[in-house]
Order: structure tokens, then sequence, then C-alpha cells
């Protein structure tokens, strides 16, 4: 009878043991969400910046700047609800505006042109980057929350559902092909 108590303690322990290493996984799963979501902010913030600032330097036609002004600045004030479009929009203006002819030309033969021009392709390619760490971690969390057990015992707490972030990421033609610096 002792021996049989003995045992049930220690599974019961054991199962303890493993719920509890269970959840705290979890929690460092939504603290990596989180950080990688203050990252995705940062650079999708840092790229709408830039963005805005070749808007206003006087180097694009007004047409363009025009396009690429709103679309940069509608991402920066967009609410979370409707981000996602804001920067998909955010990312079709750059492709339109800086695929026009002569374009990416006039923004090199400024005075700080090529600066500019590194800048913007540096937090071009950021995003996508910070995009797939964030949606990574999501994927992670969510698998994890799809077992039995984290539902059964509720070892998400009150956390809600990880959701991906999901926009048009595509870097203009001429900016994907810049080597890093």
């Amino acid at each position: 009878m002792t021996s049989t108590l003995i045992w049930i303690a220690v599974f019961l322990f054991a199962v303890g043991l493993y719920l509890s290493w269970t959840a705290g996984r979890l929690d460092r799963l939504h603290a990596r969400i989180d950080a990688a979501r203050a990252a995705l902010d940062a650079q999708l913030l840092r790229r709408a910046s830039v963005a805005q600032e070749l808007a206003t330097s006087g180097v694009l036609d007004p047409a363009a700047s025009i396009v690429l002004y709103e679309a940069a600045h509608a991402a920066r004030q967009a609410e979370e609800d409707h981000r996602e479009v804001a920067e998909s929009e955010l990312s079709q203006a750059l492709r339109a505006v800086l695929g026009e002819a002569g374009q990416m030309e006039a923004v090199r033969a400024a005075p700080g042109g090529p600066d500019a021009v590194e800048e913007l392709a540096q937090a071009v390619r950021r995003v996508p980057m910070a995009r797939r760490f964030h949606n990574d971690a999501v994927r992670a969390a969510r698998a994890l929350r799809r077992h039995r057990k984290v539902r059964w015992f509720r070892l998400a707490g009150h956390a809600p559902f990880p959701l991906a972030f999901e926009m048009d990421d595509e870097p203009p033609v001429a900016l994907a092909d810049r080597p890093t610096t």
C-alpha cells in the first residue's frame, strides 16, 4: 500500500513537472513573439520614416513624392487592425515609385542620394527578415498551443492566440539586388 502511494506521488510529481516545463516553454514562446513583434514594429517604422524622408527630399517628381509620402504616412499612422494593409500599400508604393524609369538615377544623382538609397535598401531588406522571425515564433507557439495537454490544462492562461503578420514585403527591384554593406 505504501509503495503504491509512493509510485502515485512520483507519477503525479513527474506529470506536474512536465506540465510546468511545458507552461514555461509556452511562456518563453510568447515572450519571443513579443520581442519579435517589437523588432518588426521598429523595422516597419524605420522603413516608413526613410520613405517619408525620400518623399520630402525633393529628388522625386511631385506625383511620386505624393504617392510615397501618403503611403508612408498611412503606414505610420495605421491602427493595428489595418496595419498589414497599410504596410502592404507602402511596399506597393515603393515598387511603383522606384520602378519608374529614371527615379533611382535621380535619387542617386542628388546630394546625399547614395546614402539615402543605401539606407532605404537596408530598411526594405530588414522588414522581411523581422517578419519571418515574428511569424516563426507565432508558428511555434501555435503548434504548442494545439497540443491536447495545453488545452486541457489551460497552460496558455489568458494569453491571446498569436497571430502572424501577413503583408506584401517584396522589395523594389532596384533595391533588391543591392549588396548589404
